[in-house]
Formats: C-alpha cells, structure tokens, sequence
C-alpha cells in the first residue's frame, strides 16, 4: 500500500469521527440550553408543529446513533495504540493506564465545570475492562460484545415489563418545575451551574453502570476487532458490502427510530430499547454512506473537510461544551431557555463549521489538538513535539497524526 493511500485510510478514520462530533453535539447542546430535557418534559414555550417535528426528525436519526459510532471507533483505535506502542518497544500497559488516568481527570473537571453529561469517566472505566480483554480471540470478543448488549436490552425489557416507573418519577407538574428551577440555575453563575452538575452526579453513575458502560464496552470490543482486521484500512468506496450495509442499516435503524420517536423517547422504556437495539445498525449505515461519499471523486472533498477535526476530536468535544457554557449560562451571554430546537439546530451548525475551519487551521501549524498534545505526554511520559514541521505544514490535508482517538460521545437523556 502506497504511503498517500495508507494516509488516506487513516484520514478516513479521522473523518468518520469528526462527522460524529456534529452528532454528539446536536445531542448535548439541548442539554447544555435548557433544564427541560434532562427532565423529560417539553418547553411549554416549544410545543409548536415545528418544534415538535425537529424533536422527532432528532430523535429517529440522531439520538444515541452517534455514541455507539464514537464507541467503535474508540475500540477501533485502541489497537492503533497498540500498534503504536508495540513500534516505539513501550509497555502498552503502563502506557494505557496512564491515557486512562488522564482521560478520567479531564473527564471528572469536565463533568464539574462545564456539562454535566460528560461519558468520559465512564469511557475510562469501560477502557480498564477493555484492557484486561485486549488479548482474548476475535471470536471471544464478539461473544462478550453481543453479551453485553443483550444483556442491557433484556435489562431495558424486564424494567419495562415489570417495574413501576411511576414510583420513581416525579409527575408532569413537578418535573416542568425542577425543569423550571434546572433552567434558572443554568442562567446563574459559576456556583449554580457546578451545584447543578454535581446534583446530576448520582443519575449519571447509574445510567453510566445500567447502560452507557455496558453498551461502551461491547461496542470496544467490535471496533477492536475492526481494528485487528484493518477493515476501515482496505476501503476503496466501491465494495458492494458498504451499500449491502447502508440499506439494511437504514431500513432497520429508521424503523428502530421511528418506534423510538413515536413511543415517547425516553419517557418510554420499551421505546429506549427500540432504540439500543437499531442504533448500531443506522450508525454503520451512515458509516457506509459516508465512505462511499469520501472516496467518490466528486465528493472526496468531504473527507479533508471533517478529518481535521476528528484528529483534534477531544479538543473539540470540550470545546463545544465550552460554547455551550458561553451562549447559555449565566457565565456567558446566559440565553438558557430562549432557543427552539431549530434554532438550536443551527446554532449546532455554525459552531461546528467554526470547527472545522478551526481544526485545519491550527493543524497547519500544530500536531496535534492542545488537549491531545497534553494527553500523548501523559500517555507516553514524555513530551511530543508541538509545532508540525515544514513538510507536514504544506500538505495539511494529508497530514497524518499518531492515533490520539478522543473518548467523546453523546449524553443520552437521563
């Protein structure tokens, strides 16, 4: 395989999680504007069609699809580092709890200072298990993967079936005014919005041990597998497999979505299930459809557009949250509780377009995302270089970075 070939293989992997990035965003950012849904209940101030519409086009091709996505791709490069270890002659050990370590720690100052849905404490966790695993047979790990899943759809399914919902939930009245109160102290400053994360703590402990960990790890475990077979190596666009994949992916992950959407979202238990169950499948869909795109000559272009900032990924998930806390909280311009969802749709858009012009900018210059540089001395104990020499400036599309995957996903509705 030719150096620019392999370069664009690697490229692909980068672009695949810089297009989930706008996923993860789109999911977060109706967090990070209003108390309502995080308490499962509508705006009343948003009930309009339209309003309603968006919630629901969000629900069906948005919601959960790309955490699943983030999740492979963090098993698919987690035996990039391996890889990468094992060519520098370093312990992988040493070097992954470290990385686990540090992902924890920006994960726990995360979750305190700017957005209370964070996953990467949880990622870090799952990633102990995954490194214990590292050596167990493709087949071994495909077992455990599919395991795993079923047991959290079975877990969704007898909670469904048999448990009272009702007796832990407060009533429509009470969770519109704790929605009411959680948007207030969004307006506030720095002590109401660390109060309202840390208040959230104890429900994200449990959604990440019932399902965020679990369904983290089996899809580690699938992308590690990915990883050791180089499958996202050998892409050329044109293999019938990827269009085989985007029709049955979309046929079912939409059916999957639309049960989702119409069975209440997350109100819905029988409905939450729905949507674990076909999320993998719309997601690899659009994994297809966009490795068909980014190796067509007519829209190769889509690749150099989005892999910049999948290699700075970390970087950018915080920096979304940063925006978030900017435009929304009381800290920033405090506008928590005045968006639409269309309007926080294109709010989605514009930062994420910033960020895309941002990463190939400061990719130009700089190896590697300032939070991935810190993160990669951690890792390897030792300082990389910083400043990209002048050969990796010029053809900045094409520069290709050691394997520095950021673990950033959607926050899931509590």
């Amino acid at each position: 395989m030719s150096t620019q070939s392999s370069s664009q293989r690697v490229l692909d992997v980068d672009a695949v999680r810089g297009f989930a990035l706008l996923g993860i965003f789109a999911v977060n950012v109706t967090f990070m504007a209003s108390g309502y849904p995080g308490n499962l209940v509508t705006d009343p101030d948003f009930r309009s069609g339209l309003d309603n519409a968006v919630r629901a086009l969000s629900s069906v091709f948005i919601d959960m699809k790309f955490y699943v996505l983030f999740s492979f791709l963090f098993g698919y490069s987690f035996t990039l580092q391996m890889t990468s270890a094992s060519r520098a002659g370093a312990a992988f050990s040493a070097r992954m709890l470290r990385r686990i370590a540090g992902l924890f720690v920006i994960g726990a100052l995360h979750t305190v200072f700017l957005y209370g849905g964070d996953v990467l404490t949880t990622y870090a966790v799952a990633c102990l298990a995954l490194l214990l695993l590292r050596n167990v047979k493709d087949r071994t790990a495909i077992l455990i993967a599919v395991g795993l899943y079923a047991l959290v759809l079975l877990s969704l399914l007898s909670s469904a079936l048999f448990v009272d919902r009702s007796a832990f939930l407060p009533t429509e009245d009470r969770a519109l005014a704790n929605a009411e109160q959680a948007t207030r102290a969004l307006l506030g400053g720095w002590g109401p919005n660390i109060s309202e994360h840390l208040a959230g703590l104890p429900l994200l402990v449990l959604q990440a041990v019932t399902l965020q960990g679990p369904t983290a790890l089996a899809l580690f475990l699938l992308g590690m597998v990915a990883g050791r077979r180089q499958w996202l190596a050998r892409v050329t666009g044109g293999e019938p497999v990827l269009r085989r994949i985007q029709w049955a992916g979309l046929t079912v992950g939409l059916l999957g979505g639309l049960a989702y959407a119409a069975g209440g979202g997350n109100g819905n238990t029988l409905a939450v299930a729905a949507s674990v169950a076909t999320a993998p499948l719309l997601a690899a869909a659009y994994v297809a459809i966009l490795l068909r795109l980014m190796h067509h000559p007519r829209t190769v272009a889509v690749r150099g557009a989005l892999a910049p900032a999948g290699r700075m990924a970390l970087s950018n998930y915080l920096g979304q949250s940063v925006a978030g806390l900017i435009a929304f909280s009381g800290i920033g311009v405090g506008l928590a509780g005045t968006f639409s969802p269309l309007a926080l749709f294109a709010f989605v858009l514009v930062v994420f377009a910033g960020q895309l012009a941002v990463s190939a900018l400061w990719l130009a210059r700089f190896r590697y995302g300032p939070v991935e540089w810190a993160l990669r001395w951690l890792t390897n104990a030792r300082r990389p270089a910083f400043v990209a020499s002048a050969p990796e400036r010029r053809p900045a599309r094409h520069t290709v970075a050691a394997p520095d995957d950021a673990a950033v996903r959607e926050h899931e509705p509590r």
